[in-house]
């Protein structure tokens, strides 16, 4: 393996550590210590070609450092959990890039994840619909086995033609792939909240419509929601060990 290689993984490495080391001193744990894992195996791969005694003994002591703190956040975490204690928030600044779907949910989805509830007023007109189409795309490409997601949502009283046919088109879609999409509609549903059956409990104050509209078809951002600007929001993040039911 060459050298340019070697140091390209050690740079990945760093770059994912540093992250997890300013999410850790922000108070985020459970995104940290996602981080400190993904970071502690791109250490572990990089140890595995280095031949220089010295450079793996340095390469050991940063993994066990690392490895000692994650260790230590995945027993508070545990703790504050058992506690019923646990709640994390996340503030979304205005032109902030970086928090798609993935970007936001990955840290709380688990192997044991198979039925999500979303509640969202808002799963209405063509962007929020591709919206939710966006946040179903990336459950299936999750390490996780989702077999059922609950959506409640308001009927679009101006075009529910549009809305039903959309998503009866997402239902549809999901079933081809194993999932079942289990629609109900409210008239009085205001709170936004996404739970997923392994505890956790997502709110974000904008519901999945975060993100500012692209400035065009052709413009950065449009595809790569990781690239979009979002508009500013707080996202309050709990954990229970009973997942209600709509």
């Amino acid at each position: 393996m060459s050298q340019n290689h070697v140091s390209g993984m050690e740079a990945s490495a760093v770059s994912v550590l540093k992250r997890a080391v300013e999410l850790d001193q922000s108070g985020r744990l459970q995104e940290s210590l996602v981080c400190y894992q993904e970071g502690i195996q791109l250490l572990i791969d990089v140890l595995k070609v280095v031949k220089d005694e010295t450079k793996r003994g340095h390469y050991r002591d940063k993994i066990k450092r690392y490895m000692d703190r994650a260790e230590q956040i995945k027993n508070h975490v545990s703790q504050l959990k058992e506690d019923g204690k646990y709640h994390e928030q996340i503030k979304i600044a205005e032109e902030a890039t970086g928090y798609s779907y993935e970007a936001l949910f990955k840290p709380y989805i688990s192997s044991a994840l198979t039925e999500v509830w979303v509640e969202d007023p808002y799963i209405r007109h063509t962007h929020q619909l591709y919206n939710f189409l966006r946040f179903c795309e990336m459950l299936l490409k999750a390490s996780c086995q989702v077999k059922t997601v609950h959506l409640l949502t308001s009927q679009d009283e101006a075009d529910s033609k549009q809305q039903s046919s959309a998503l009866a088109e997402v239902k549809e879609s999901l079933a081809s792939h194993g999932v079942t999409l289990d629609l109900q509609f409210s008239t009085s549903i205001h709170d936004r909240e996404i739970r997923f059956d392994n505890g956790w409990i997502i709110k974000i104050g904008r519901g999945l419509d975060y993100f500012k509209r692209p400035k065009g078809r052709f413009s950065v951002g449009y595809c790569d929601y990781d690239l979009r600007p979002c508009q500013e929001t707080t996202v309050d993040i709990f954990h229970t060990k009973h997942t209600k039911t709509l």
